[in-house]
């Protein structure tokens, strides 16, 4: 039963991977594994075949002793131990979810506004190198306080009424995903590997800033430099006329629900630190407070009532990707479910003691390659070709470690960045694929090699800058 468990999440991993040759929306695969891995846990231990670990390390199992001696595990029996570690990693997927959906809201409600059209008047120039210059340091910044699949949409959509030319907006474009990336890697907010690691008390928002904003500006810049010097960014640009409706474009409400919700989502680390409350508590006040506002501020100059539908977190609300959150909830109920199942026994403190699936892996991956750092970096380059939340998900579940040690923030580093060397290696780069029609081929070839040199110089940033913080 338990290769049953391990084959079922191996089998629905691939069919994720695999997403686009088979023409199926990854969320299918994952909510399916997820449901069939826990119901092969539960029946092979009803059965008595295999045991499960809580996140205290103490192993329940129907019929034996467990490793610390009980019979059955827990004092309220086994069945209860296994129910009660099913629902404390549903709690922990759900903190992650409601904080998704949150900050995904905010977002809308933003753009319901046409709040991000404040951001497209700033750019006026027709230096290519100084454009390139320009979107990058906003998907830099952008990524960290709205994530990067976001920052990325803002941006080609402002790229599309300045650059003509497919052709030349298409690198624009590309480098725009090295730089959101590389932006949403130092942020608790700004990439939902970071997020999850941050609601999971892996690392602290202090933590994530100080540790990695040095090596997340060399990911970004040093390929952004290298670009400068490229014949497609040398000259002008041709500016659409339309560029200078940009400003016309803009609604009464849009400054201020721009400031508002990019303000809200930035106060939720705030709130975490002087509550030390979950932030999805922070969250949900946040999305609170920006509704509110919402609901009585006038858009237009002759705003009918007939009109606020247009406008109202009702609308925000429809438009979040919920399929994205579904995706999520399989895919950490499926590692969790691996996280949990009883796989052997390894030596700790001169005591053998049984462990679950994933930190079994670690452990032997310790024997195999004893350089962590280089575990990490291994884990950025998959990340390019396999998705990064489960890749986070069970790093999560195989260390244990305190928070804000290197190994939380390397992997923060390298799971986050690492997906720009390939286009459909992160949130970001898909979305861009699918807005402009980028060939997969086409990014490999002309911009793969400047997203690897801005992953292996963050890299050799983080382990140079590592003895000197911590």
């Amino acid at each position: 039963m338990t290769t049953a468990v391990i084959l079922c999440f191996i089998l629905g991993y691939l069919t994720i991977v695999f997403e686009h040759p088979l023409r199926l929306d990854k969320t299918v695969p994952a909510l399916m594994m997820a449901a069939l891995c826990w119901a092969l846990l539960a029946i092979g231990f009803n059965y008595g075949w295999l045991s499960v670990i809580d996140t205290h390390e103490e192993v329940f199992s129907m019929f034996a002793v467990d490793g610390h001696g009980h019979e059955g595990g827990g004092h309220g029996g086994p069945a209860d131990g296994f129910n009660n570690t099913l629902l404390h990693h549903l709690g922990k997927t759900a903190e992650i979810l409601i904080f998704l959906i949150g900050a995904m809201t905010i977002v809308e409600i933003i753009d319901l506004h046409r709040g991000f059209e404040v951001l497209k008047s700033y750019v006026r120039t027709k230096s290519k190198k100084r454009l390139l210059w320009i979107v990058g340091a906003l998907g830099f910044v952008l990524s960290a306080i709205i994530d990067n699949l976001t920052a990325t949409i803002v941006l080609v959509t402002l790229l599309r009424k300045l650059v003509t030319d497919k052709n030349e907006r298409i690198w624009f474009v590309s480098m725009i995903v090295i730089a959101a990336n590389a932006g949403g890697a130092w942020s608790p907010i700004g990439d939902v590997t970071t997020t999850m690691l941050w609601i999971g008390n892996k690392v602290s928002a202090q933590g994530l800033i100080t540790y990695l904003i040095l090596p997340s500006i060399a990911c970004f810049a040093i390929p952004t430099f290298i670009a400068t010097l490229l014949p497609q960014f040398k000259g002008e640009i041709t500016l659409d006329e339309d560029a200078g409706d940009l400003q016309a474009q803009k609604l009464l409400s849009s400054t201020v629900m721009l400031y508002l919700g990019l303000g809200a989502i930035v106060f939720v680390p705030v709130f975490k630190t002087i509550t030390h409350l979950p932030p999805y508590i922070g969250m949900m006040l946040s999305l609170g407070v920006v509704w509110l506002v919402s609901e009585y501020i006038h858009p237009e100059e002759d705003f009918s009532e007939s009109r606020r539908h247009m406008f109202s977190a009702h609308k925000a609300l429809s438009r979040i990707e919920m399929s994205s959150i579904l995706f999520f909830l399989g895919i950490l109920m499926a590692v969790a479910a691996l996280e949990s199942l009883v796989f052997g026994s390894v030596m700790h403190e001169g005591q053998e003691i049984q462990v679950g699936t994933l930190r079994y892996v670690a452990e032997w991956l310790d024997k195999v390659i004893p350089n962590q750092d280089i575990v990490v970096i291994l884990l950025g380059f998959a990340s390019a070709i396999i998705d990064n939340v489960p890749l986070v998900a069970a790093s999560m579940g195989m260390y244990d470690l305190p928070m804000d040690s290197k190994l939380w923030h390397f992997i923060a580093y390298a799971a986050g960045t690492g997906g720009s060397m390939l286009i459909i290696g992160s949130a970001a780069g898909v979305a861009a694929m699918g807005m402009e029609r980028i060939d997969f081929i086409w990014y490999l070839r002309k911009v793969a090699w400047l997203a690897f040199i801005g992953f292996i110089g963050g890299a050799l940033a983080f382990l140079v800058l590592d003895p000197l913080l911590f």
